[in-house]
């Protein structure tokens, strides 16, 4: 059997329009996007079968997404941003749900719902139609939310997604039943094709008319097709004949072979598709989760598969598509896409007729209208090497496992059946009451927009979310409390620092300044974990200095080596270990051999020290083992670690602000009565700074550098890899001396190195801060904000690091001058 697409010589309709005289007119695509292919339906002759659907034909997954993205695209332009937001899609069950799905992904943030027939108890109908052509008519609306169909407001549109546009029978039927019950002034008709009739399409203006809004119509191509009389007749007289001469092609005997079963981590309170709704913020939730699933399925392929098809259940199209998508991009093997469907039709093995080959296997589901035939097409005889059969639990009944069930009859046809299966989403269903024994279930990390300006994919926190919450104490008062022992720094937070106009021009120069530098530095340490800890590893920044790290790491493994990593920000906090709850959700969803710690510097390798101590103590109290607490640092001016970026200690702009080039996040909080046992430590999103935000723009200028760097990261990764790179801890021997010579005597209130400066100046009450002599323009933004708090600036020599901050020892809030003695405020 030949695979169908653009490149065929010969039309896949030729065979019908020879034998039937069913003509195909149109533009000039049409041929190319649909074949022809005949009913086993009394009502109809004729089946139209798209080549970009994913339904009949294995196809790309990306043409699939991308044939429904670009319509819902298109829709969007017509709407305008406004008229999108407000939209609702609704798609057809069963053939156009993951095309429906895919015109809501191209609207943006329109909410999508699909009709289905799989009734759900408990769920309360919000409407229903006929489909007067199709083998199984009765559609049912079942959205969790019941407001989901009504207007928002005047010019409040409704999109509804058709595979083709017919008679345009059904659609008119669907809003015309809609508009009863939720009447709104504008309503959206898409299709890949439409295939109406000079007299059908007056009907259109003349039923928006009746109904007082206007109707428009986007579809990808247009045509029509010719029937001459009696094709109903000679149509059934055809696949009589063929049948009866033994002439389609028929499954293969079936052949026990063991399958492998996939149970993917859906992400929490996603739904498995459109059935019950699927909202913008569900939308946010899934497209991370993605690539981390499509790992999930290419690590149980293996490395033999060539060729995958991926293969979705009758309804359950988006998911399937989705996780084909990801796995296209992930993986070397050809990806193809299809599903499984109710429709019955004629297969023919002749390269002139659509459906080639047929695999035919009872329904698995449970349906309402009872047991029956379902089909796989263009499955058969295709050479995959690999099938993945993706099913929601609903649909993973003894019947799917049985003799002449899905799975035994996928059998003959490919070496590796892998059985993937995802959560059915249920409305209302609470998740079961957690035992003892039970696994303790953590939510998933959070995400952009709803957390953090970085973008969903960019990075998941593995926090939770503090934002309503009271935390932040003044600068003096939190010191004063620190230094007696009344309060760890974790349990409050700073007053975010505002910059003035001046200090926020020195962060752009100096980040114009530094950034082929930070981009190099970039690529250097990722070039040289991809090197050492494996092709895919797993990028975890310890929150928040580390993150626009890990982010730019992200950039750079996506930019120079086509590679999607997955990056998460926990939280650690010193003296009291890294958060033991993000360990664990990060050993279910990922081996912890590939998490790589990240970070931004080390100054005198505290952290360093309290991340080694904080996993060898997870491990002791029974967490999973693995985790290589080794920290991979942008620079390393303390020598503390053996996977860094750059040994020097220069400016990083992202240490010249808090949140505003962080994400707009906090630092992270660990409270008693804010965070218990089973919780993530705590932050805070900083919505209300959105004005003063940086963060892509200092990813943005640094990411832009990546090129130009790419030879020089290149020589520099060859030269560390062959080098002694052990750690050398001066930076905390240098650190120790500096504590007895200015008769501190506590390292904890030395901060060495630009960055841990930066943080004395912005959030803590400094002493005064030494400089190496003659530093230069790395410093500007130090010397600013000294000046600003009236802290002396002393150059000295001989000093490991460009600069060392020093924080007031002994500190109450009457103390106030350099010398650290404590005098009355005036």
């Amino acid at each position: 059997m030949s695979e169908r697409g653009t490149t065929d010589v010969v039309w896949s309709g030729s065979w019908v329009a020879e034998r039937l005289g069913v003509g195909l007119v149109g533009d000039g695509e049409l041929r190319e996007l649909l074949g022809l292919a005949l009913r086993r339906n009394p009502k109809r002759a004729h089946l139209l079968v798209s080549n970009v659907l994913g339904k009949h034909v294995p196809q790309r997954p990306s043409v699939v997404y991308g044939a429904g993205v670009e319509l819902g695209r298109r829709v969007r332009a017509l709407l305008g941003e406004d008229g999108a937001r407000r939209a609702v899609v609704v798609g057809y069950a069963e053939t156009a749900t993951g095309l429906g799905h895919s015109v809501a992904d191209g609207l943006g943030a329109a909410p999508y719902l699909h009709s289905t027939r799989r009734p759900v108890p408990g769920v309360a109908r919000a409407g229903g139609f006929e489909e007067a052509h199709s083998h199984a008519t009765s559609h049912l609306l079942l959205p969790e939310d019941p407001e989901l169909l009504a207007a928002d407001g005047p010019g409040s549109a409704l999109v509804l997604v058709d595979d083709e546009f017919s008679t345009g029978n059904t659609v008119l039927n669907t809003i015309r039943a809609l508009h009863e019950r939720y009447p709104r002034d504008r309503y959206v008709i898409v299709a890949l094709v439409d295939m109406r009739s000079p007299a059908d399409r007056g009907r259109l203006t003349e039923f928006a008319a009746e109904i007082g809004a206007r109707v428009d119509l986007v579809a990808r191509n247009t045509g029509t097709v010719t029937l001459p009389d009696g094709v109903l007749e000679k149509g059934q007289a055809l696949v009589a004949e063929q049948e009866a001469a033994g002439d389609t092609p028929q499954d293969a005997p079936p052949h026990p072979r063991p399958h492998t079963r996939l149970d993917l981590p859906w992400p929490v309170g996603v739904p498995d598709g459109g059935r019950h709704g699927f909202t913008e913020a569900h939308r946010a939730l899934l497209e991370p989760a993605l690539p981390a699933l499509a790992d999930r399925i290419a690590h149980a392929l293996g490395d033999g598969p060539r060729r995958v098809l991926v293969l979705g259940c009758e309804e359950l199209m988006y998911a399937p598509l989705r996780l084909a998508t990801a796995l296209e991009e992930r993986t070397g093997a050809e990806v193809r896409y299809s599903t499984t469907t109710r429709s019955p039709v004629l297969a023919v093995d002749d390269p002139g007729y659509a459906i080639r080959t047929r695999l035919v296997f009872p329904a698995h589901d449970d349906p309402a209208d009872g047991s029956g035939e379902r089909y796989a097409y263009n499955v058969a005889g295709a050479g995959f090497d690999a099938v993945v059969l993706v099913v929601d639990s609903a649909a993973d009944t003894p019947a799917l496992h049985a003799p002449g069930g899905l799975l035994d009859r996928l059998a003959p046809h490919t070496a590796q059946v892998l059985l993937a299966v995802i959560p059915s989403y249920v409305p209302g269903a609470r998740a079961p009451e957690r035992q003892e024994e039970a696994p303790m279930q953590l939510p998933e990390p959070l995400r952009g927009p709803a957390f953090s300006s970085y973008a969903p994919d960019e990075v998941g926190w593995l926090l939770q979310d503090l934002s309503d919450t009271r935390l932040e104490a003044p600068t003096e008062e939190r010191e004063e409390a620190i230094q007696s022992g009344g309060a760890h720094y974790a349990e409050s937070l700073p007053v975010e620092y505002q910059p003035s106009a001046e200090y926020q021009e020195l962060f752009k120069s100096a980040l114009t300044l530094s950034a082929a530098r930070i981009a190099r530095a970039v690529g250097t340490v990722t070039e040289t974990v991809l090197a050492e800890r494996g092709p895919r590893p797993v990028l975890v920044s310890l929150a928040r200095a580390g993150t626009p790290v890990g982010v730019l790491m992200r950039r750079w493994a996506r930019a120079r080596r086509s590679l999607d990593l997955p990056h998460y920000a926990v939280s650690i906090v010193r003296g009291r270990g890294i958060d033991a709850n993000a360990l664990r959700w990060l050993a279910e969803h990922h081996d912890p051999a590939d998490v790589v710690f990240v970070d931004g510097w080390t100054g005198k390798g505290a952290i360093t020290r309290e991340l080694a101590a904080a996993v060898a103590e997870f491990e002791k109290a029974g967490g999973v083992a693995g985790f290589d607490p080794e920290i991979a640092v942008l620079a390393d001016p303390g020598g503390c670690v053996r996977t860094y970026g750059t040994r020097e200690d220069f400016l990083i702009p992202s240490a010249c602000l808090n949140s505003t080039v962080s994400g707009l996040i906090s630092r992270t909080v660990l409270r008693a009565d804010l965070v218990g046992p089973d919780d993530f430590h705590g932050a805070k999103f900083y919505r209300e700074l959105a004005g003063a935000d940086v963060s892509g723009l200092f990813l943005d200028t640094v990411a832009a550098r990546f090129d130009e760097v790419a030879d020089a990261v290149d020589a520099e990764v060859k030269e560390l890899l062959a080098a002694d790179r052990a750690p050398t801890w001066e930076g905390w021997a240098a650190v120790e001396r500096i504590s007895e010579e200015y008769g501190i005597h506590d390292v904890n209130l030395v901060k060495p190195g630009v960055g841990e400066t930066t943080r004395v100046l912005l959030r803590r009450v400094p002493w005064k801060i030494l400089a190496r002599r003659g530093a230069g323009p790395d410093l500007d933004h130090i010397r600013l904000l000294a000046e600003q708090r009236g802290v002396p600036v002393e150059e000295v020599d001989s000093l490991p690091y460009t600069c060392v901050g020093l924080i007031h020892p002994k500190y109450t809030r009457g103390a106030t001058g350099a010398d650290g003695k404590a005098v009355e405020s005036a």
